[in-house]
């Protein structure tokens, strides 16, 4: 499937995120306002963690929570991979070295700002807009589910990285707004469907500039609420 893919859409970029290998918890004291993280209660724990933690390579294998096409794709054909350390992205096709290009340490969605550039597409295989990450480029540009997050990124060294997206459990709230921009098929027992990454944006900042808390839940102990605080805290509530 991942070679289909690739042959019928030309340049495609699939999420490589690597949390799972290189993620580890916040130091201890080190707790940032609506973060949504708790930090290590001790030093000797915190080591511990970085031990066992590997630093980010192109070679790692992608987070299963993100889904088997992307692991199939990075195993299968000739790719580009972006560098981050926790929320990487793998590009494949003509167009893989100006979108993988636009990844920062600071800035992880910037592969999806240049998706968005191109005039490029979400394809959904099977999955909902949960799945869909230009959700998040959306919330964030609107200063909202920014997290600071950490990594390991060589023996004995760790740090702090920004702009970690949030929750997306609720993001299919967003499809009735996106029903008539959506085409759609059904290949087999998949649900498949194809939106302008431009008309997810647009649709998306809309409806969180109206509502702060629009595609978030209200569980105290879910990242949803600590992204509310944030938007809330830019409009000065």
């Amino acid at each position: 499937m991942a070679r289909a893919i690739v042959a019928a859409c030309g340049t495609v970029v699939v999420p490589s995120g690597t949390w799972e290998l290189t993620g580890v918890p916040a130091p201890p004291g080190r707790e940032r306002p609506n973060n949504a993280y708790r930090p290590s209660s001790t030093w000797d724990e915190f080591d511990r963690r970085v031990g066992q933690a590997v630093p980010f390579s192109a070679g790692l294998p992608i987070d299963r929570d993100l889904g088997a096409i992307s692991e199939a794709v990075r195993r299968s054909v000739d790719h580009v991979r972006g560098h981050h350390p926790l929320f990487s992205f793998l590009a494949t096709g003509p167009l893989s070295e100006a979108v993988i290009a636009e990844v920062r340490l600071d800035w992880p969605l910037g592969p999806i700002e240049a998706l968005a550039e191109l005039d490029g597409e979400v394809l959904l295989l099977g999955v909902g807009h949960a799945a869909n990450t230009a959700v998040h480029l959306a919330e964030q540009r609107l200063g909202r589910s920014r997290f600071y997050r950490y990594a390991k990124l060589a023996p004995g060294v760790w740090g702090e990285l920004p702009n970690i997206p949030g929750e997306s459990h609720r993001f299919d709230d967003l499809e009735p707004a996106l029903r008539a921009s959506t085409r759609e098929v059904t290949i087999g027992t998949c649900r498949a469907r194809l939106v302008r990454v431009r008309d997810v944006l647009q649709q998306a900042t809309a409806a969180v500039a109206r509502d702060a808390g629009v595609l978030l839940c209200d569980d105290d102990k879910c990242r949803c609420v600590a992204a509310r605080r944030q938007r809330e805290a830019v409009l000065g509530r």
